[in-house]
């Protein structure tokens, strides 16, 4: 693609964090996600798909549909999510946080295969507030469909790191 039509792109980042998530790599993945997004505007899907060993179908989007594009890990997805119109991430405080910093509309996924899930809370909390969009696997298209980033409240930022990663490392869970 040229330079002339990267005005054009809206890219959808997808990210999994350094977990493995495979379900909701393949909802993304789904024909029907896919056209969901593509209805929407959005002309990228860029996903990060951690330790996940489904591997998505790559697109240049010349027959009109949406470019695919996937990685495992990067150092850092900073520039991921910066580039992003829409990010659509497992439901890591890290990942909410950062993206939510960003501005960025954010669809959060929530892997009910975690048992103990404290994270489900926490991306409950933040779409009551309107900060995010929360999702299942089996309902993330529904969700793109009926999705109006209108209603979205702007993040007020606190340092939410020291909190996430204090709770995390109680619980046992890894700190991203």
């Amino acid at each position: 693609m040229d330079d002339k039509h990267d005005e054009y792109k809206r890219i959808v980042f997808v990210t999994v964090g350094t977990t493995s998530f495979d379900s909701l790599v393949k909802t993304v993945d789904s024909k029907q996600v896919k056209e969901a997004l593509s209805a929407k505007g959005y002309t990228h899907l860029v996903i990060q798909m951690g330790r996940g060993s489904y591997i998505p179908k790559k697109s240049s989007g010349e027959d009109g549909s949406l470019v695919v594009d996937y990685f495992t890990f990067s150092s850092s997805i900073a520039d991921y999510l910066r580039s992003a119109s829409l990010v659509i991430s497992h439901a890591g405080s890290g990942s909410i946080f950062e993206t939510l910093r960003l501005a960025k509309p954010l669809i959060v996924v929530v892997n009910e295969d975690l048992m103990d899930n404290h994270q489900s809370e926490l991306a409950e909390e933040l779409a009551e507030r309107k900060h995010l969009f929360c999702a299942r696997p089996q309902t993330l298209c529904e969700v793109i469909k009926s999705l109006n980033l209108d209603i979205i409240v702007p993040y007020e930022p606190g340092d939410a790191n020291p909190v996430a990663k204090l709770i995390n490392k109680h619980l046992g869970f890894p700190v991203d």
